[in-house]
């Protein structure tokens, strides 16, 4: 059945002392549930692993790169089969997706258990996060070579525009974003998440055998939080760019993992947070 990314409404606009009744295309949101399957095969489980507020659309991207970004499973051959399911008979949707693990593979749900995400409220420091994120990275010790010319850096943004097709229509949706350290489009996912985001990216990635992406640069259309340097990290990604502000945890994290971190990328202005090899700036006079 077809996938309905964006909704259409009636709405009032009003413009000063005029109003007119017209129509807005709005990003849908709508919640995914992901079910993962695993056991011998006389004896096969089901486990409710997460159930996430998403834009429909690359659900399975979603929800394997959901698995692999949380150390669930090491990789896209633990899973057999991924297939999106009807659940509810009084709705025509598919907000269910099944995840099927090889025999013989053992899904570790203690991450799911484990709360990687920090709040200020949380009473979880930092250091133990990162280090929660450091056992279960196969990663973590890649170690990246490829480097970016920050003329090159500044094209992103503009490039990264033209390939956000459902932003053209809401304007309310977050992007992740692969490209070269040459400036080559590579791939772009968009979600009302921006972690949903990042995860169909990976996803996607993960189906295409990319991975580690230690070689290639991630732009990111928003901010540069905790869980983006996270889910990067668990990619083997070594160069992040963000068009908006990173948080002190996500500098930390970057840090932590040798990630080339910039935020404020806009025209041609940014800020380089951590290892600042990989980007590769003109002389100073």
């Amino acid at each position: 059945m077809p996938t309905i990314s964006i909704d259409e409404l009636e709405i009032i606009k009003v413009n000063g002392s005029e109003s007119e009744v017209t129509f807005d295309e709005l990003a849908a949101e709508e919640p995914l549930e992901i079910r993962l399957e695993y056991g011998d095969k006389d004896n096969r489980r089901v486990k409710n692993i997460s159930v996430t507020m998403r834009t429909p659309g690359n659900d399975v991207e979603l929800a394997t790169g959901f698995l692999f970004t949380e150390g669930i499973v090491n990789n896209v051959e633990d899973i057999v089969l991924a297939e999106p399911l009807q659940i509810s008979c009084d709705e025509d949707k598919e907000n269910t997706i099944l995840i099927s693990l090889r025999e013989g593979v053992e899904p570790k749900l203690g991450n799911a258990d484990r709360n990687f995400y920090t709040t200020s409220s949380c009473g979880v420091c930092g250091k133990s996060s990162i280090n929660a994120i450091r056992t279960v990275n196969n990663y973590a010790a890649v170690e990246g070579q490829g480097q970016i010319k920050a003329d090159v850096l500044y094209t992103l943004p503009v490039i990264l525009r033209k390939h956000q097709d459902l932003f053209d229509h809401t304007g309310g949706l977050h992007a992740s974003a692969l490209f070269s350290t040459d400036g080559e489009f590579l791939l772009v996912r968009e979600d009302v998440g921006r972690h949903n985001a990042l995860d169909k990216l990976i996803g996607a990635a993960l189906q295409k055998v990319w991975l580690p992406l230690q070689s290639q640069v991630l732009l990111l259309s928003g901010r540069a939080s905790f869980e983006l340097i996270q889910k990067a990290a668990m990619a083997g990604i070594r160069i992040i760019a963000s068009v908006g502000a990173p948080s002190t945890l996500a500098v930390e994290t970057a840090r932590s993992f040798g990630i080339t971190l910039a935020g404020f990328l806009r025209g041609r202005r940014f800020n380089i947070y951590t290892s600042s090899h990989r980007i590769l700036r003109a002389p100073e006079l």
